[in-house]
């Protein structure tokens, strides 16, 4: 499911000595997604930081403690890769989403 070239926005937060990251395919920013009610706007600034590839997103998912995902592509390679459990995939106007929080008995985990 790794598309050759795939392209994404990251954006690493460092807030109380936690990592969050924010992943989303590139081509996704900007982008208002509609499902009933529900309105998800991808918001540039929300997403804006590197351009990154799939080698480096996964680095970023591995080193966060909280990790936000929105894209087909990288949400099933993280579950391909055992981030997540596909039923944690939430699809809003046919986009995956993906939230992963990693715990330890010791509070936050780093990857």
């Amino acid at each position: 499911m790794n598309e050759v070239g795939a392209r994404y926005l990251a954006r690493a937060i460092m807030y109380e000595g936690v990592l969050m990251v924010n992943i989303c395919e590139e081509e996704l920013v900007g982008r208002t997604l509609v499902e009933g009610e529900l309105r998800v706007e991808l918001n540039p600034e929300y997403f804006s930081g590197d351009s990154i590839d799939l080698k480096e997103a996964l680095h970023l998912i591995d080193e966060a403690s909280i990790v936000n995902l929105v894209g087909n592509t990288i949400v099933e390679e993280a579950v391909r890769r055992g981030y997540a459990h596909s039923a944690a995939i939430r699809k809003i106007g046919g986009i995956s989403f993906l939230m992963i929080y990693k715990f330890t008995s010791s509070g936050y985990s780093r990857g």
